[in-house]
């Protein structure tokens, strides 16, 4: 477990990192090897992505992992790095906002000092949680946070635009809800031409957190659109399988190995895990 003034001061220097204009870039990580080779490209902080670390554990994305497992995953990648941690924790792996409070206890004793919180529904007729039930699990996520004495930076993620459910009008009016509950941050992928970023810049009265990937707007743009966190989710992941899936294809149809070019090193790769942290 880390020490809580250890735990307090990153906290403390995460939570500094999120400047409108000057966003925190989150190559997100999903392992201990990725996690260390983010962290040794100069990234300031590790983000976990909760779909490439169910992925992982063999696990479906959407409420599917089990707590005790994804927490795990969580503390492994905390130990490898030296730089703050926050951990994707989907809808807070539990039913009802006593059970989210409990997986912050086991975040923060994992060694995070960050976490990201959604709002979806996987398996009801709405695609989105009532605004005022999931300000409740937001605000039982900073109680338990103000208790156990760190000040966790809570993410609310909207799915208003990933999920069809609702535009900008609609996800600042969540965001006011949950940012009123406790929320730090907000965090509403599938928001990516710029007019739609400026508005939420803008509207949002906290620091505003973007997904990229491949077509995204560049970091210099969104930067100038007064985002504060840009995260890669799961799409390096993604990235890092579709290697797999060709690289396998290719050696057991043609017999050819040309999907394993570019490669890190086996020593540098090897060093960079070797060590500890």
């Amino acid at each position: 477990m880390t020490n809580p003034s250890t735990l307090r001061d990153r906290a403390l220097a995460f939570r500094a990192l999120h400047v409108p204009g000057r966003p925190l870039v989150l190559p997100n990580a999903w392992d201990t090897a990725s996690a260390r080779i983010v962290e040794d490209a100069g990234a300031a902080a590790v983000a976990t992505t909760s779909a490439g670390l169910a992925w992982a554990l063999g696990a479906a994305d959407g409420d599917r992992l089990e707590r005790d497992r994804a927490v795990a995953a969580v503390a492994a990648v905390a130990s490898a790095v030296r730089v703050p941690v926050s951990a994707d924790i989907e809808s807070g792996y539990a039913q009802d906002p006593e059970g989210v409070a409990e997986t912050v206890r086991a975040v923060l004793a994992a060694g995070a000092v960050g976490v990201n919180i959604e709002d979806a529904l996987y398996d009801g007729a709405e695609p989105l949680r009532p605004v005022a039930e999931q300000a409740e699990r937001i605000a039982a996520a900073r109680t338990t946070a103000d208790a156990e004495g760190v000040p966790l930076f809570v993410n609310a993620r909207i799915d208003t635009f990933l999920r069809g459910a609702g535009g900008v009008d609609l996800t600042l009016e969540r965001a006011a809800a949950f940012l009123a509950a406790g929320a730090d941050g907000i965090f509403v992928p599938g928001a990516v031409d710029p007019e739609t970023v400026k508005l939420l810049a803008d509207g949002v009265e906290g620091p505003l957190n973007v997904l990229v990937g491949p077509g995204a707007l560049p970091v210099a743009e969104l930067a100038g659109l007064g985002v504060a966190r840009v995260s890669a989710g799961s799409s390096i992941a993604q990235a890092a399988h579709a290697v797999v899936r060709r690289a396998a294809r290719e050696l057991l149809g043609t017999g050819t190995y040309d999907a394993l070019a570019g490669g890190i090193d086996y020593g540098e790769l090897n060093a960079l895990l070797g060590g500890t942290r």
